[in-house]
Parts: C-alpha cells; structure tokens; sequence
C-alpha cells in the first residue's frame, strides 16, 4: 500500500527554496550583462519593450509600425511617420536610418527608452525615422550587427524603386535626402556603414547625404589624451570589444572600432557628404574619442563637411534618458539645423 502524506504548502514552498538554483557565471560586464557557463544570458540592464503606436502615439502624434526586414538572420525595424497636415502632406520627408546604442549587447529598437526618444525626435525634426533592431552579441558576436545594419540600409535604398514596397517610405520618403545616425555603439555602427557605402553602391542608386554620431564608440590600443597607459587593456572600451568580438584582427586595433588602425581604409572614401559629430563634456569613458575621431576625419583629405558639437555639462546619451532637458532639446535643434541645411 502507497502511504499519502499531507504537506502543508508553505512547506513545499520552503524546500523550493532550498533547492541550489545558482548557476556559475563565466564572464560578466556590470552593471550590463552576465554570461553563464551553461550559455544563458542575464541583460541587467535595459528597457522593456513598448509597442508601436500605429494609430498615433497620443503625445507627439507619431505613427509607428513593425516591418520585418530579413526572416533569415532576423533582422527587422520600427518605422516612424510624423503627423501630416494638409500643409505637409505631400511633401516628401527625409529618411534617418537610425541605430541604437548599448553596447552591441543590450538595448533594442523596440525598447520603451528608444521609442520614446525616436517619437520625440521625428515629432520635432519632422523626418520619417527607420530604427534598425540587429542582432545582440554574446548570442551573435560582432560582426552581425554590421551585416545586419548593412541589409537594413540595403532594404531602405531599394524601396526607392516603388514596386509594391513600404507605402510610408514610397509615399512620404524623400531618396535623395537619407541621413544615417546612432548613439554609442549605434554611431560606431553609423561610421562603418558610411565607409561601406563608399565601396559598395547602395540598390538602386541611392547615396547617404549624412551621417550623424552621437558621443561615438571608438578606441585604440594607444591610449589617447586623458586615458591611462597603465591598464588601458583592462579599461571597460577595451574589455567590451573583445567580449562583443571576439575573432577580430587586431583586438582594439579593428578598423571597426579604431578607424586609423593598422590596414584601415582611407577614410577619404566614406560614403557621405556631410556628418555631425556630438560629444557631452562630462562622458568620462569615450568623449575624448568623439573628439579623437573628429580631428582624424577633418585631417583626412575627405571632401566633405564635418561639424563638432559638445554639451559641456552633460553624460552619456543623457539625450536618449532625458529628452526634456533643455540640452536634449538643443541637440534635437542641432541636428534638425544639420538635416535641413
């Protein structure tokens, strides 16, 4: 005979408790992400996910939708259409292809932080936005970003061809007008789509006008102005790149991530006309680079027109986390002054 035994459910509840549920980590970045030997992933930071407003979001007005861009990687993206009067309503906007920041590690295009911000911007720039969801490293290291980066640009050119494509970029995208820009990691990914474009031609004909980085993510091997030398390998640029890519030539040195590495192209051949480089004077790990990264493209014989613009008092991305700030709002108008220059 089976003997049943009651147990008290808080009992069992306890016992759960003391179940060993720690898992052993393998490597983590704090306060972003933590790696666990048996593969699994933790994000610590991050915003949740918000869906889009296809009928208007409430505040600005802006309509956003979901388009998929590539089943096979998974690529896709968040449109955004500011409000049309009868005044705007055929006028042909232009197109920001826009890439977001966190690492190449966290984050997401649809994330409530970056919906929120690319509401704002397109509500006050008057542009129609493409935000780019690309793939996360460790579960895809570098380079897929930038490959995925690089079909979303492709997939935004070639609807310029009208046929039976995205009516909201058919109907209200201007082609000859297609701004690139990011954050962080996001500008680092708008830089090396700029130079891709100046080797392979977009579909269809279709050039970038401008590029648009805000306080960059760039780094060397050689420590530049206030960087230490003692331990600039252990510093968080450093150790981030090398989790985010792990196969890279030259570590640091990557064309990717320092531009004037060992058998980096000439940046005289980057793909766009004019760019904005945006820093914030109290962004400790990487504004020196923004600056950095600035002298190397005015000093590189490239033809364009590149702009330096700084906010003293202000941290990293301060813009995306505080878009009412006075500063945030003075960046907006900077880069409204720059689009429609």
């Amino acid at each position: 005979m089976v003997k049943m035994v009651a147990c008290d459910l808080s009992v069992l509840e306890f016992w759960a408790t003391m179940t060993p549920t720690t898992k052993e980590v393998d490597f983590e970045i704090l306060p972003f992400i933590r790696v666990y030997k048996d593969g699994s992933v933790e994000r610590l930071e991050g915003s949740p996910f918000a869906p889009p407003t296809p009928d208007q979001d409430p505040e600005t007005g802006v309509s956003s939708k979901d388009i998929t861009i590539s089943e096979n990687p998974s690529v896709s993206a968040r449109l955004y259409l500011p409000k049309l009067t009868d005044h705007t309503q055929n006028q042909k906007l232009p197109i920001l292809v826009y890439f977001h920041g966190g690492g190449f590690c966290i984050e997401s295009a649809f994330g409530s932080i970056y919906h929120r911000y690319l509401n704002n911007l397109v509500s006050q720039v008057h542009v129609l936005a493409i935000s780019v969801e690309y793939r996360l490293a460790p579960e895809h290291f570098l380079p897929a970003a930038y490959e995925d980066s690089w079909a979303a640009l492709q997939w935004v050119a070639s609807q310029s061809a009208g046929n039976d494509k995205e009516p909201w970029l058919i109907n209200n995208g201007d082609f000859g007008r297609i701004f690139i820009g990011g954050d962080s990691a996001g500008a680092n990914i708008v830089h090396n789509m700029a130079m891709r474009a100046g080797v392979e031609s977009l579909p269809c004909g279709v050039k970038i006008l401008g590029a648009y980085l805000v306080h960059p993510y760039f780094f060397s091997s050689k420590a530049y102005g206030s960087e230490s030398k003692e331990g600039h390998e252990k510093s968080l640029p450093h150790v981030v790149w090398d989790f985010l890519y792990p196969s890279a030539t030259g570590s640091v040195d990557n064309p990717m991530l320092n531009p004037e590495g060992p058998g980096a192209p000439s940046l005289t051949g980057i793909g766009c006309d004019r760019m904005l480089v945006c820093v914030a004077g109290k962004d400790e790990l990487i504004k020196e680079r923004g600056v950095w990264y600035f002298e190397i493209m005015r000093k590189s014989g490239w033809k364009g027109e590149i702009e330096l613009f700084e906010v003293e008092e202000e941290s990293h991305i301060f813009h995306i986390f505080n878009i009412e700030s006075e500063n945030a709002k003075a960046m907006v108008k900077r880069l409204a002054s720059f689009i429609f220059k």
